[in-house]
């Protein structure tokens, strides 16, 4: 995609793609590979600069332990270690890395020293001596002990005295706390200083340059074959929609599946905006009563995801068959949905959840994947959709799940308990829209709690269902801060569910960040 580029080393960290996301906010292009790729392929990327992501590994465990290849210290390039990056850097040139008496874990202070490039002026306050200090995160048990030779100290605090090490004349860095996450103030800072400073990168990694590639990537691949588009009219699909259309025309037949778990009226104003004003090819397939009765008397969140992933690839395999000539199946698919499905490319996070557009593909699959978003984060595809002109109302819309409101009813889904959902959603996001909060928060939503509570309506007695109103803040989506409405605001939509939506009687608000808790609750 571009000459200049940047190498990650992924080593396993649940949260490395914000590595990546952080250097192409710096205009870099970058790409994440694992950790245990040969020395030939990296020979062979060239890349400008390297960096090693942290991970849950202990390099104490010896040869059990991920190693960098050794051919990134001998590229002649500038290699940054994250965390265990920089531990398997400090051991592979000759430090001692030990296991720690005092883990250190969450926010934390470190001096700067020396005169490291990698730091510069960067200082979020002084001391009391006038040293500079930065406000960091942490999340480690071992700790770098004696560093290797040419090495000097860059950085300290009282629990970790080697915080972060500097070869200035290999321009080889370590940091053990976390530049990537948005708890360490500075961090976007340091992290583009490397790959622009350091490393002599111009940022050329833009957007229009994203559509030339990519338009020639998708016309390379499709050939003359037909490809079918699951279109959700959530911001992913709708974009993907959009930049294959542009690359192949008539090629593209989207599919619109209504299964019955939408937002409000979702399925008049989708086709109204494809077919009539985008000029897309789209089929409309209400399979409302089929998703359903595959649904009932399912509860588990897991279960219900896979259902709904295997149902949407069922209607799409049925209308592709229309098609002779469809031989690929286009979907929306975007980073957070790799890393959450442990899908990212050595397959070794974790898994939090399953995206039915990840990990819900059945082996006997007749239709080949094309996935042109599948390595963008969330504000890249925005752009991407304001770059390709799709209105704004539509790429600024906060992000649905393809599982729709099914994960959104907790426990059993049931067409009662959706359309309840459905019109309390409704009310909720038109406030927001009406008190200037929509575009102030990241992701706003209803959820259907699976309990009854006690209330009292006109001096009667009633025993009704519960919802809880969920708004987030993030900047990446792989973190999140709960939004601090107004509690008139609260007030407001709280009254106006429980008098016009019969059958609720009780709203609550979620105050939960991510982590520990998930932005979606299933």
């Amino acid at each position: 995609m571009s000459r200049q580029k940047i190498l990650i080393l992924d080593f396993g960290a649940q949260y490395v793609q914000l590595i990546a996301r952080r250097v192409r906010e710096a205009g870099v292009y970058c790409e994440l590979h694992p950790w245990d790729v040969t020395d030939q392929f990296v020979r062979e990327f060239a890349p400008q600069g390297v960096i090693l992501s942290g991970g849950p590994a202990s390099v104490t465990a010896g040869h059990e332990a991920p190693r960098a290849p050794q051919s990134v210290f001998e590229l002649g390039v500038p290699v940054l270690g994250i965390c265990y990056g920089m531990q398997t850097m400090a051991a592979q040139l000759g430090g001692q890395v030990e296991n720690a008496t005092v883990r250190e874990f969450g926010h934390a202070t470190v001096q700067t020293l020396g005169e490291s490039s990698l730091f510069g002026e960067l200082c979020d306050q002084k001391g009391p001596r006038g040293e500079s200090l930065l406000s960091v995160w942490m999340s480690h048990g071992d700790k770098v002990t004696s560093l290797p030779s040419g090495f000097f100290i860059s950085a300290a605090n009282t629990v970790t005295p080697i915080a972060a090490m500097t070869d200035e004349t290999r321009h080889f860095y370590g940091v053990q706390f976390h530049p990537e996450v948005t708890h360490t103030v500075q961090g976007k800072a340091l992290l583009t200083r490397f790959v622009r400073d350091i490393c002599g990168l111009g940022g050329d990694w833009t957007m229009p340059h994203f559509i030339t590639q990519a338009v020639q990537a998708i016309r390379a691949q499709v050939g003359t074959d037909d490809v079918i588009l699951g279109l959700s009219g959530g911001v992913d699909s709708s974009v993907a929609a959009v930049l294959i259309h542009k690359a192949i025309g008539s090629q593209l037949t989207c599919v619109f599946v209504d299964h019955g778990l939408l937002r409000y009226r979702e399925a008049e104003e989708v086709m109204a905006t494809f077919g009539q004003h985008l000029g897309l090819k789209v089929i409309h397939v209400d399979a409302r009563e089929t998703f359903m009765g595959h649904l009932a008397g399912v509860t588990d969140p897991e279960q219900k995801r896979k259902i709904i992933g295997r149902e949407f690839v069922e209607v799409f395999q049925r209308e592709a068959g229309c098609l002779p000539q469809a031989k690929w199946l286009a979907q929306g698919t975007i980073y957070p949905d790799v890393i959450e499905s442990a899908g990212s490319k050595n397959g070794k996070a974790q898994n939090i959840k399953s995206h039915h557009n990840v990990g819900g593909l059945p082996e006997t699959l007749h239709l080949k994947l094309l996935e042109p978003l599948r390595d963008l984060f969330k504000d890249e595809v925005r752009a991407l959709g304001v770059e390709l002109g799709l209105p704004s109302e539509m790429v600024h819309r906060h992000p649905f799940p393809g599982p729709g409101m099914g994960v959104r009813v907790l426990g059993e889904v049931s067409p009662h308990f959706v359309d309840l959902l459905q019109r309390a959603d409704a009310i909720f996001i038109e406030e927001l829209r009406s008190s200037g909060w929509y575009d102030q928060v990241s992701q706003a939503f209803v959820v259907f709690l699976p309990v009854r509570s006690v209330g009292v309506m006109g001096d009667g007695r009633t025993y009704e269902h519960v919802v809880a109103l969920r708004a987030v803040v993030t900047s990446d989506f792989m973190t999140a801060h709960w939004a601090e409405l107004p509690y008139d605001l609260l007030g407001k939509v709280s009254n106006r569910i429980i008098n016009e939506v019969r059958g609720i009687n009780r709203v609550v608000y979620d105050v939960s960040g991510k982590p520990p808790a998930t932005i979606e609750w299933e």
